[in-house]
């Protein structure tokens, strides 16, 4: 029984297969608005922030002083 798959764009069933040129989409039509999408960012992946801006702040970063080289 071969696996079949939704296709992400417009539902349709796909064959899961080597002969399905375009797997996870039915067609290159799909797979061109799926990439459009994330081209137009109307699709993300949600990141927690890395940095605490605010201590960022404190530390000097935004003291032009502070990422000059000490000459040693």
């Amino acid at each position: 029984m071969p696996l079949t798959v939704k296709c992400p764009t417009c539902q349709a069933s796909v064959e899961w297969n080597s002969k399905s040129q375009f797997r996870p989409f039915c067609s290159e039509r799909c797979k061109l608005i799926d990439l459009g999408e994330w081209a137009s960012e109307s699709y993300t992946i949600p990141v927690k922030g890395e940095f605490d801006l605010d201590k960022l702040d404190s530390i000097g970063y935004d003291d032009p002083a502070f990422f000059q080289e000490d000459d040693k």
